[in-house]
């Protein structure tokens, strides 16, 4: 091997820790990406002299964006396998100031559902302190927790696990005292401690195991990496006459420099991002699902006016974010990554209050330092900031990325931060966000929380969510006669009470058993087409949300087919929609503080005229329009674009078929979804507040058949996996375009009998077995020529004392018709219609 080689090998493996290592003997032992991820600095610090320098935090060293983000994002993601879906979903993450609150960010990006906290250093006027801690080795100790929501640290045996995110785990006494501090007025069952590396010695580790015993809470741990730090007797002494030392010999040489020409300094250009109205600029005051939903759907446009501000021949850009303000700026980076492309080399870090030597040595990482006075009227006075590794870097352009609150004369200043960058960059943009002011919080501080099987329905517990309070104990049937004409004459509305339930006679009962076997595979079809559509086109993790109570079986069966054949595990919750009054809005309120909107996927049974698509659109239209979950915080940004099993009507683009076909959850009502009621809603039982009410049918579980139903649909899932596969592949390519055939329908039909009213007009099988249920029925329209998908409906009309009139040209199996101006006396007593009424 050539000397020039072995000299280009050496250069190859340098560790930025060697420096460090070889003058003070200091080891750093542990997994084979340990030194990837760490180097090696040294401080002023009456505590530590040494610091771990992180390569993959933003902070004192400059890196991709992506790498930086998908850390975080990558650890969140573990944790919520530790977790599970569920628990998850109910998480709060707290990070710690400075240096972890962008981390702590992307943890809580990576549970996905998570609202996020971090602890500031900055007071804020009119936001009481809901807590404190100190950091022991740090040069400013005082953490303060100042979250707009007073009951986002809310404690208690029914507590949410509580995460908390620094960026090196060393010996445990941050952590422990924040654990501490919050365990005696909030305490809870469970913590997860999530940090890049675990450095802690073995003592550290039975200390933590003793004090979660002592608090008697579950504490786990998730790191990316771990190892040791072996620090040599006197190492503290040595390490502070070592800075001193080089402090000396640094400012010596800058004594003996020869003054030369400076370069003219890069312009400064200020570049206007449109920050979201109402999206705070990080987590000092708490961020939600969201904000990081409406953030999401902002990044690109603000990269793109960023890309658009730099000048032409730009290519090596760095984002630098400020002391807390770590999160932001990062998001930003990585938007402008994707906005730029593969020909420009995106940078991200940020300034920070901490003071480190800097070395110009490949073995050391901290290379460069500029030194600049704070420009944020920092409650602990003024003082010195840096920013490592920017001066000497070579990067064309700095990005500098602040909060309002730090844009001050002091910013500006001659000394200031940029000027301090524009002696070492071509261009200097600074883009402000600006700071979160909190405002009262106008919604309940804590939402209703879904009800789960077995407590409310016979499904179980992780298939449904039911966005609903319960009822059950409420006197709500009332006569079928009785509420038709109160229905019908104005006086009530369908969702103000409930129909008696209906009690199929064996007959029935045997006929729902072979229409479920004759049609299973069918069904699993639909189901799989459904969801392999869903997923193509709303995935990669969708959140089903059915509309009670059809849609809750379909649901249910997409859930169950995500999981069999992809191995998802996708949240699924039932919500009401009531045809004239809309939708459950305390129940989106909820879907929006604990998921990004963009990813709920509604999920009906099937369509009949479509009249609950168009409801479910204005609903939604009304609710963003109204400013979505906060009122003034602008639109969620719900999709009010229905799942359905079967579209008949042609009134989806979502759908597994446009068959009208039997879906024997339809033949029956409560009994085949979980023993739950259709949905109430009535004043004095639903406030403002409240999710809309149902009843638990406990005394029906001899009766139920759910799981069967569930059980017959499942087994046919490999049998129809081939043909979803086919059938999904030539639906993506199809025009899917509503065609509203059934709406058009509905209408000839309801002049050509007389109705005047599409709402007394029931097309489809599963609508027309609804009104043989629940309503009082008239007469039943069967397409001439229709098979055993309506054995059912004769059978139930038979019952009834309902006359089926046999038709061409329906675009239907069937259609039934409401008895139109129906009162008790246009019946007789036992409820059948009167022939020619």
């Amino acid at each position: 091997m050539s000397g020039r080689a072995r000299r280009e090998e050496a250069v190859d493996v340098v560790w930025s820790g060697d420096w460090v290592a070889e003058r003070l003997g200091v080891a750093l032992e542990g997994d084979g990406e340990l030194h990837e991820l760490l180097g090696l600095a040294l401080r002023r610090n009456p505590k530590r002299a040494h610091l771990l320098v992180s390569n993959v935090l933003g902070k004192h060293v400059p890196q991709k964006p992506s790498v930086v983000y998908g850390a975080g994002y990558g650890l969140g993601e573990r944790v919520r396998a530790l977790l599970g879906a569920e628990e998850a979903r109910r998480a709060v993450v707290l990070g710690y100031a400075e240096t972890a609150t962008g981390l702590g960010h992307a943890v809580a990006d990576g549970l996905r559902d998570a609202p996020y906290l971090h602890s500031t250093r900055r007071p804020v006027a009119g936001v009481a302190q809901a807590g404190g801690f100190e950091e022991a080795h740090s040069h400013a100790t005082s953490h303060l927790l100042l979250p707009e929501d007073p009951e986002l640290l809310a404690g208690g045996a029914e507590a949410s696990t509580l995460v908390l995110v620094d960026d090196e785990f060393s010996t445990g006494n941050t952590v422990l005292n924040t654990i501490r501090a919050l365990h005696e007025t909030h305490p809870r069952e469970r913590y997860v401690i999530v940090a890049l590396v675990d450095m802690r010695s073995p003592a550290d580790r039975d200390r933590l195991t003793a004090f979660a015993a002592e608090i008697g809470a579950r504490v786990d741990l998730v790191t990316r990496s771990s190892g040791t730090v072996t620090l040599p007797e006197g190492v503290l002494e040595r390490g502070q006459a070592l800075v001193a030392d080089q402090e000396a010999e640094q400012a010596g040489r800058a004594d003996e420099a020869v003054a030369g020409v400076a370069p003219a300094p890069a312009p400064v250009t200020r570049v206007a991002l449109d920050w979201p109205t109402a999206v705070p600029d990080g987590g000092r005051h708490g961020f939600t699902p969201a904000h990081r939903a409406v953030l999401e759907a902002a990044l690109p446009g603000m990269a793109e006016r960023i890309a658009g501000a730099l000048d032409s021949d730009v290519r090596r850009v760095l984002v630098l974010g400020f002391e807390e303000l770590m999160y932001a700026p990062l998001r930003l980076g990585t938007a402008l990554e994707a906005a730029m492309g593969s020909g420009a080399e995106i940078r991200y870090s940020t300034t920070t209050r901490s003071p480190v030597l800097a070395v110009d040595d490949p073995g050391y990482a901290i290379r460069t330092r500029l030194v600049f006075p704070a420009h944020d009227d920092p409650a602990d006075g003024p003082g010195d900031r840096y920013a490592y590794n920017v001066a000497g870097a070579g990067f064309d352009a700095v990005v500098a990325v602040l909060d309002s609150t730090a844009d001050t004369p002091e910013l500006h200043a001659p000394d200031g931060l940029l000027a301090r960058l524009a002696a070492h960059t071509g261009q200097v943009l600074l883009a402000v966000v600006p700071s979160y002011t909190p405002t009262p919080v106008q919604e309940p501080a804590v939402l209703p929380e879904p009800l789960r099987g077995p407590d409310f329905s016979s499904y179980a517990p992780e298939d449904v969510g039911w966005l609903l309070q319960d009822l059950s104990d409420t006197e709500l049937e009332a006569p079928t006669e009785e509420r038709e004409e109160a229905i019908q004459s104005g006086g009530a509305h369908y969702a103000e009470s409930l129909p008696v339930e209906y009690q199929p006679s064996a007959e029935y009962q045997a006929l729902f058993t072979a229409a479920l076997d004759a049609s299973a595979a069918r069904i699993a079809r639909a189901v799989g087409t459904v969801t392999e559509t869903v997923l193509a086109e709303r995935g990669p993790r969708p959140v089903l949300v059915s509309l009670a109570r059809a849609g809750t079986p379909v649901g249910v069966l997409m859930r169950h087919w995500a999981r069999h054949r992809h191995g998802l595990d996708l949240p699924h919750y039932a919500l009401s929609i009531v045809r004239g009054r809309g939708i459950d809005a305390t129940a989106l309120r909820w879907l929006a503080a604990h998921h990004d909107p963009a990813d709920v996927v509604f999920v009906d049974g099937w369509t009949g005229k479509g009249a609950i698509t168009r409801e479910l659109a204005a609903a939604i239209e009304e609710f963003e329009a109204s400013g979505g979950p906060g009122g003034s915080a602008g639109p969620a940004g719900f999709d009010p674009e229905i799942a359905v099993l079967a579209d008949p009507g042609g009134c989806v683009r979502t759908y597994g078929t446009r068959e009208d076909f039997l879906i024997p959850s339809a033949c029956l009502n409560s009994t085949v979804s979980g023993l739950i009621s259709r949905t109430v809603l009535r004043a004095d039982l639903v406030g403002p507040d409240d999710f809309h009410g149902a009843k638990f049918y406990r005394e029906l579980a001899g009766s139920d058949v759910s799981g069967d139903f569930l059980a017959a649909v499942t087994a046919r899932f490999d049998e129809v996996a081939d043909q979803v596969d086919a059938e999904t592949k030539e639906l993506l390519a199809a025009d899917r375009a509503p065609t509203w055939e059934g709406w058009a329908a509905v209408e000839r039909i309801s002049e050509e009998y007389g109705i005047h009213d599409v709402n007394l007009v029931k097309p489809g099988v599963g609508e027309t077995t609804r009104v043989l249920l629940r309503r009082v029925p008239w007469k039943i329209l069967a397409k001439r020529g229709a098979g055993t998908d309506l054995t059912h409906i004769r059978l139930l009309a038979e019952q009834r004392g309902v006359p089926v009139e046999e038709v061409d040209d329906l675009p239907y199996s069937c259609v039934g018709l409401i008895h139109p101006r129906f009162t008790r006396g246009a019946t007789g007593a036992d409820g059948k219609a009167v022939q020619g009424a």
